[in-house]
C-alpha cells in the first residue's frame, strides 16, 4: 500500500435534529471514525466533519409542540448529539449545524450557479393545504382513505393494506395530521432542478469506482424510465433557507443538508486558516468520502453529484454505503427494549465494547449488521479481555516486580515478532478498504499466537526455577511487545484502550512503531484496562430502553388495539369467502420507483402468484426469500402501475418499519389452506 501523503475529507450523514442518537446512527459514526483515525495514524492529512440536519417541516412542528423556537430546539439537540458522539470516542474535527450562515451562503451560491447555467425551472403544481395551519402538507402529514381498497387511516402516498401508491390529492377523506382539518387543493409555484441533463455524467460516475458495485447496479434502475425533474422548493411556513429572489419559497431540506458537509468544513477552515477551495474546487487533488446508510443513497448518489457538477464543484471520490442495525436478529423495537439510545447504552456499558463489536462485523458491503447481545458479550470477553488485555496482565507483574519495570534488550523469538510486524500492511489494507471484520480477524489470530507463546513458555513456572530469570524476563518482555503491536493495530477501533496502554507502556503508539520493539525500556505499573461484559448490565440496558407497557387494555390510548380497534362483526360465511393459503416467497425484489413496495413471487405449491407488498420499509428482499408466509389467495387481481398484483400477504403492525409478515410454524407446506 502506498504511503504517499494524501489530503482527505470524510463526512458522516447528518443526524436529524428532532430525536436522539441511537445504535443505528452509531454504526455509521463509528465506521467513519475508525476510518478517519486510521488515515491519521498513517500520516495523511485527514479531516472529518459532521453536523445536525436542522431544517424541514418535522423540526418546525416539533419545536411548536415544545413551545420553543426551531433555533432553540436545534441548538439543544445538536449539543445532545455532539456529547453522545464524543462519549463514544467519535472525534470530528468539526460538528456543526446546517442552520448556519456558512450553509446559507453556500446554498445561495450553488443555487445561483445552477440557475445561471439554466438548470432551474419553475412550474405551478397543486398540493393539499391545511386551511387551519395555513401550510402546504408534505405527504407524511396527510392521512385518509386509500383510493384503491378503501382502507382508512392510510398515509398520503401509499396504503399499508393493499400496497397501492398514489398522490395525496387522490386520497378519499384526507385530513391533516397537523391539525385534523380537511385539507384543500391549492396551487403553488415550485422550483425544479433539471436532473435529466446530468444523465450521462451520472451514468459514468456510477461506474467510476466511487460506489460499491451493488449500489451502482441498483441506481442504474433509475435511468430505465428516465430521470425526473427534482422539486427543490417548499412553501412557507417552513424552517429553512429562503430561495434568493423568491419570498416565502424555501430550499427543500435535501438541498441544504448535503451542502451542510461543505458548511461544516468551511467553518473549520475559517477557524484554522485552511484552504477550503483546495478540497472543493473541480480540479481538487484532495479526496472526499461520504459514509451513509442505504436509505439515503439516491440523494447522495444522484441529486448531490449532479448539484456539484452543475455548480462547477468536485464530486465525491467515494460514497460508502452501509446497511442497517438489527438487534438479536430483528429490527430495533421500542417495546422489546432493543431500540436503544446512545445515552441509554452509555449509562450501562463501555462504549468501546460497541465500537469493537461493530468493527468485527463491518465489511465494505451493504449487509445489515446484527447486534446479538449474547454474541456481543462473548466476543468482547473472549477477544479483548481474554486475549488482548490478558497478554499484558500475564506478563506485566513479572517485569515490574522482578526486573525493575524494565523490558529486556533481547528478542527471544524473532520469527514470532516478525510475523506480527509483517501483518501491518495486510491489516492496513483491510482498514483502507473498510473491511474492518477482516482486520479484526487477522488481529485476533495474532493475539491467539501471542497467548500460545506465553502458554508454552509458562513464565509463572520459570520464574520459580533457578537460572531461568533471563528466560522469564525475555518471554514477558516479548509478550508485552506483542501486546503493544496488537493495540497499535486496534487503536483506530479502541482509542481509549490505546490511551491507557500508552500510559502503561510509557510510549506513544504509532503505526510505524509496530516495526520497532521496545528494548531495555521502562514501563509503568499495569492497571486493569477493560472489564468483562456483564450480562446483567446488558439486560438492565434493555429494560431501561423498553417503552412502558402497563396493562391498560381498555383505556390505554397508546395500545395497538386502541389505535386500530376491532372492526365490525362479520358472519362465519363472510370469513369463509376468504381463501388463506400458505405461500413460499420464491423471489423478492425491489420495485423501481416505489418507496414502499417489494415485488413477491409466491409459490402456492404448483401455482405462482405475483404480489406487490408494502413492506419495503421493514424488510430487504434477501431477508424474506425462501420464507413461508400467509396470503389471501382469492383476492381479485388489481392492476398497479408496476404490474398486476394477484393477492395480499398478511402482516401485523402499524406500518413503516414496525411491520411483521406472518410466518407459519415448521411443517406447513406451500398451498395448505389456513382455517
Amino acid at each position: 500500500m502506498s504511503n504517499t501523503p494524501r489530503k482527505i475529507l470524510v463526512t458522516s450523514a447528518l443526524p436529524y435534529a428532532n430525536g436522539s442518537i441511537h445504535l443505528g446512527h452509531l454504526l455509521e459514526h463509528i465506521q467513519t471514525d475508525i476510518w478517519a483515525r486510521f488515515q491519521r495514524m498513517r500520516g495523511h492529512e485527514c479531516y472529518s466533519v459532521c453536523a445536525d440536519d436542522a431544517h424541514g417541516t418535522p423540526v418546525m412542528l416539533k419545536a411548536q409542540e415544545l413551545g420553543i423556537t426551531p433555533e432553540e430546539m436545534v441548538a439543544q439537540t445538536r449539543a445532545e448529539h455532539h456529547q453522545d458522539l464524543q462519549d463514544f470516542y467519535i472525534e470530528y474535527d468539526n460538528y456543526y449545524v446546517t442552520h448556519s450562515e456558512e450553509n446559507k451562503q453556500l446554498c445561495e451560491d450553488i443555487y445561483t450557479k445552477l440557475d445561471n447555467a439554466g438548470y432551474i425551472s419553475k412550474r405551478t403544481i397543486s398540493q393539499l393545504y391545511d386551511p387551519e395551519k395555513q401550510m402546504f402538507l408534505p405527504d407524511r402529514f396527510v392521512k385518509g382513505t386509500c383510493p384503491s381498497c378503501g382502507a382508512e387511516d392510510q398515509n398520503g402516498d401509499s396504503c399499508d393494506v393493499c400496497s397501492a401508491t398514489y398522490s395525496p390529492t387522490e386520497m378519499k377523506n384526507p385530513r391533516s395530521v397537523v391539525s385534523g382539518a380537511t385539507p384543500v387543493l391549492k396551487d403553488s409555484e415550485h422550483f425544479f432542478f433539471d436532473l435529466p441533463k446530468f444523465e450521462e455524467m451520472l451514468k459514468n460516475w456510477l461506474v467510476s469506482g466511487a460506489l460499491q458495485e451493488e449500489i451502482a447496479n441498483k441506481l442504474k434502475e433509475w435511468f430505465e424510465e428516465g430521470l425526473q425533474q427534482w422539486d427543490i422548493s417548499r412553501d412557507a411556513p417552513y424552517f429553512g433557507f429562503e430561495i434568493p429572489g423568491a419570498p416565502n419559497k424555501f430550499f427543500y431540506v435535501w438541498v441544504d443538508a448535503p451542502v451542510g458537509y461543505m458548511a461544516s468544513f468551511k467553518h473549520y477552515c475559517d477557524q484554522h486558516n485552511l484552504d477550503f477551495d483546495a478540497f472543493w474546487k473541480a480540479d481538487s487533488d484532495a479526496e472526499l468520502y461520504h459514509f451513509i446508510g442505504k436509505d439515503i443513497t439516491y440523494f447522495h448518489c444522484l441529486f448531490w453529484p449532479a448539484m456539484l457538477e452543475g455548480a462547477g464543484l468536485r464530486k465525491p471520490t467515494g460514497v460508502n454505503v452501509h446497511g442497517f442495525v438489527t438487534v438479536n436478529g430483528a429490527k430495533m423495537s421500542k417495546s422489546r427494549g432493543t431500540f436503544i439510545k446512545g445515552r441509554t447504552y452509555l449509562d450501562h456499558l463501555n462504549p468501546e465494547y460497541l465500537r469493537y463489536y461493530f468493527a468485527s462485523k463491518l465489511s465494505d458491503g451493504v449487509t445489515d449488521i446484527d447486534l446479538n447481545f449474547e454474541d456481543f458479550a462473548q466476543k468482547v470477553n473472549s477477544d479483548l479481555v481474554g486475549k488482548v488485555v490478558n497478554i499484558a496482565s500475564r506478563c506485566a507483574s513479572f517485569v515490574t516486580k522482578r526486573f525493575d519495570a524494565t523490558l529486556s534488550s533481547n528478542i527471544i523469538d524473532e520469527t514470532l515478532l516478525n510475523e506480527f510486524k509483517q501483518a501491518a500492511e495486510g491489516i492496513a489494507e483491510s482498514y483502507e478498504k473498510r473491511q474492518y471484520n477482516r482486520a479484526i480477524r487477522d488481529i485476533m489470530t495474532l493475539a491467539d499466537k501471542a497467548n500460545q507463546f506465553i502458554d508454552a513458555q509458562a513464565p509463572w513456572v520459570t520464574i520459580k526455577e533457578e537460572g531461568k530469570e533471563t528466560l522469564t524476563h525475555d518471554v514477558c518482555s516479548l509478550g508485552i511487545n506483542l501486546f503493544r503491536i496488537l493495540v497499535i493495530y486496534l487503536k483506530p477501533v479502541l482509542p481509549k484502550l490505546a490511551e491507557q496502554a500508552e500510559a502503561f507502556l510509557n510510549d506513544s503508539l504509532t503505526w510505524e512503531g509496530a516495526q520497532a520493539p521496545l528494548l531495555n525500556h521502562e514501563i509503568n505499573k499495569f492497571k486493569a484496562l477493560m472489564q468483562r461484559v456483564d450480562m446483567d448490565k446488558v439486560n438492565a440496558m434493555v429494560e431501561d430502553s423498553k417503552e412502558s407497557l402497563e396493562t391498560k387494555p381498555a383505556i390505554d390510548p397508546n395500545s395497538p388495539l386502541a389505535k386500530d380497534p376491532i372492526a365490525d362483526t362479520i358472519t362465519f360465511d363472510d370469513f369463509a369467502k376468504v381463501d388463506l393459503r400458505i405461500a413460499k416467497i420464491a423471489k423478492a425484489e425491489h420495485v423501481e420507483g416505489a418507496d414502499k413496495l417489494l415485488r413477491l413471487q409466491l409459490d402456492l405449491g404448483g401455482e405462482t402468484k405475483q404480489v406487490f407488498a408494502g413492506i419495503k420499509s421493514a424488510y430487504q428482499p434477501e431477508d424474506i426469500e425462501g420464507k413461508l408466509t400467509v396470503m389471501v389467495a382469492n383476492l381479485a387481481p388489481r392492476k398497479m402501475r408496476f404490474g398486476l398484483s394477484e393477492g395480499m400477504v398478511l402482516a401485523a403492525g402499524p406500518g413503516g418499519s414496525d411491520l411483521w409478515i406472518l410466518e407459519p410454524h415448521e411443517g406447513a407446506q406451500p398451498g395448505m389452506k389456513v382455517k
